[in-house]
């Protein structure tokens, strides 16, 4: 019999879970929610991980996430 190993979830914009496992990435997050916009910003816990670092930028359990689309208008 196989052992399930549990993972803890991660909360994006308050309102969405995800699955999170160790090393997991902002990029992982934006792929699991769909997110698809190109002009998006993310900020964990309060700062912003600039574009360039969201495929190495591992989250923890605990971090706040937030991923905003920008919409330019006039």
């Amino acid at each position: 019999m196989s052992k399930e190993v549990s993972v803890g979830k991660l909360r994006v914009n308050d309102k969405f879970e995800v699955d999170w496992q160790p090393g997991m990435t902002i990029r992982d997050v934006i792929r699991k929610l769909n997110f698809t916009f190109p002009m998006l910003v993310v900020t964990v816990n309060g700062k912003v991980v600039p574009k360039e670092d969201w495929d190495t930028y591992e989250l923890r359990e605990e971090d706040n996430v937030r991923v905003l689309h920008m919409i330019a208008g006039g």
